[in-house]
């Protein structure tokens, strides 16, 4: 991951800067960006003029190769286990025709990886499967079935472990997310009219943002051909990409929990028109978010957030005014790990020394987006969205089993952000709040403790039967100090509550539905730089 991010950095606004004549393609064009409305103009910084794609590299990308897609799947996951298997010896990789018969006859679970496992490498594995389809001519929702297929394949073939009720639903969900932004990404890096060394380079950059697509390139012969033409499909849309790099500190609100800082670095694109009149080409726009931290015995990759637009009407166009409602696509990750060592002497109830976890892969709801524009010096942009969550994970206090340490469940988010740009980008100041409540619908029998399990929790369960509510409150001020480099100062308030409805614990006494609380401020001091 931290080599796709490399390639973005390096070589995206490289591909942006890329010129060529085009005609314009034909309503078959799955995303047609036009001249925007001032917004884009006073708020936000266009790395290139948009450039509508060429007929004849949407015609020829259309066309669909299912066998090499479905050869590109199953060699995917014929390629992986035996990596499994044969270099790193993972135990889960010795299949036999009885484990696959016993799969069938067991069924699904859930199960207890990591939750970076489990929310984050398993739908990136699933953006590879959608990538076979999107890479061979395939759109958006044609793709998604072959990532259901391969993930399919992998749970019920390829390990000896029973296959996972979780896997096979954020596999082809989070992996049609990522799957998408990468697909576009890689888009916009790619260029057939190249030769050379910039040639190979895009061709490399391209393939490690999407190898699927990087590898159909290299079977049917493209990442060498020459054309007039840039190849890319969706042309250049209107993109937004900001990157930062500052510190950060960190510590728990209510608890001597100690405090950490080092250091952050987050990219930040948005991409396409967020006004256009009527849509439905899925992630004609999306935001993507990417946050590292460099702070000690906290994750590397902490954050990573897309929100992509799958169909909208524009419903307010007036002097000054533009207001848009859709369905929306989201992905959302949050992860952190313990500040210090926790106190023996503590009570049992005391809350996780772990902050917070949160992975929502399969989520989609309703999206409202506004602007008003009453001059070039003044911007104010808002949103709001309230989405289901299919399948999320958050942190549980108590349930240890394995790498798990998170809860299964489904619930609702809603989120809302406000962006006020002044003095023609001089000054923005933003504000966001964001919102989840998880039902854990299936735990233990009521009295259980997960001590006097013999080897563990029961395999079936969702984790502690319990309602937890996560929230995630953000501000920040960005000053512009010379053209597009801005002195950016932000503070984030992270708290969880969790409230238990089956679990019991001994402390000197029966402690009967405990409700817990655990809360994490931070603040940065970064310099963002606006491509």
């Amino acid at each position: 991951m931290k080599a796709i991010l490399i390639s973005i950095l390096i070589f995206l606004p490289l591909a942006l800067r890329a010129q060529g004549t085009t005609t314009l393609a034909t309503d078959t064009v799955e995303t047609a960006t036009r001249s925007t409305w001032r917004y884009d103009e006073a708020y936000r910084h266009i790395v290139l003029n948009p450039v509508l794609p060429d007929s004849a590299d949407v015609f020829r990308q259309q066309k669909k190769h299912f066998w090499r897609a479905a050869a590109e799947t199953v060699g995917f996951n014929i390629g992986l286990w035996a990596f499994d298997r044969y270099v790193i010896n993972g135990h889960f990789a010795y299949i036999s025709w009885n484990t696959i018969k016993e799969n069938f006859k067991h069924g699904f679970e859930w199960d207890d990886d990591h939750l970076h496992t489990n929310m984050f490498d398993h739908p990136y594995n699933g953006s590879l499967f959608f990538n076979a389809g999107r890479s061979n001519g395939f759109d958006f929702w044609q793709s998604e079935l072959f990532a259901i297929g391969g993930s399919a394949m992998w749970e019920m073939f390829m390990e000896c472990e029973y296959p996972s009720t979780n896997d096979i639903i954020a596999t082809p969900i989070g992996g049609a997310a990522i799957g998408e932004v990468l697909y576009r990404t890689s888009d916009l890096i790619l260029d057939d009219r190249s030769s050379g060394g910039e040639r190979f380079g895009r061709e490399a950059a391209a393939f490690l943002v999407n190898p699927m697509r990087g590898l159909t390139r290299i079977l049917n012969g493209d990442a060498w051909k020459q054309r007039p033409t840039s190849g890319r499909r969706f042309g250049i849309p209107p993109i937004n990409i900001e990157v930062a790099l500052g510190g950060k500190m960190l510590t728990l609100w209510d608890y001597d929990e100690g405090t950490r800082a080092g250091a952050e670095a987050t990219i930040n694109i948005e991409y396409g028109d967020k006004f256009a009149e009527k849509t439905k080409a899925p992630y004609d726009y999306f935001t993507f978010l990417m946050e590292f931290q460099g702070i000690r015995t906290q994750p590397l990759l902490s954050r990573i957030e897309i929100t992509g637009r799958l169909l909208a009407k524009e419903i307010i166009d007036k002097k000054g005014v533009k207001a848009s409602i859709g369905l929306f696509q989201h992905f959302d990750f949050f992860d952190s790990d313990t500040i210090k060592s926790r106190n023996p002497n503590l009570s049992p109830i005391f809350p996780c020394v772990v902050p917070y976890k949160l992975g929502a892969p399969a989520s989609a709801g309703v999206g409202f987006t506004a602007a008003y524009v009453p001059s070039p010096d003044f911007v104010f942009d808002g949103y709001v969205h309230a989405n289901g969550l299919i399948l999320a994970g958050i942190l549980t206090d108590f349930y240890r089993n394995y790498h798990r340490n998170y809860n299964w469940g489904s619930g609702f988010s809603i989120k809302a952000g406000f962006d006020a740009s002044l003095f023609k980008n001089k000054l923005i100041v933003s504000l966001a709040n964001q919102y989840y409540k998880v039902y854990t619908r299936k735990g233990s029998d009521p009295g259980t403790e997960w001590t006097t399990i013999p080897d563990g929790a029961p395999v079936k369960i969702q984790g502690d039967r319990s309602n937890s509510t996560f929230n995630h409150l953000e501000a920040s001020l960005k000053y512009r100090v010379w053209k597009r480099l801005y002195l950016s100062a932000g503070t984030d308030f992270y708290w969880r509550t969790t409230s238990y409805l089956d679990l019991q614990i001994k402390d000197g006494g029966t402690v009967k539905y405990p409700r817990v609380h655990s809360k994490q401020i931070g603040a940065h001091l970064m310099l963002t730089y606006v491509l």
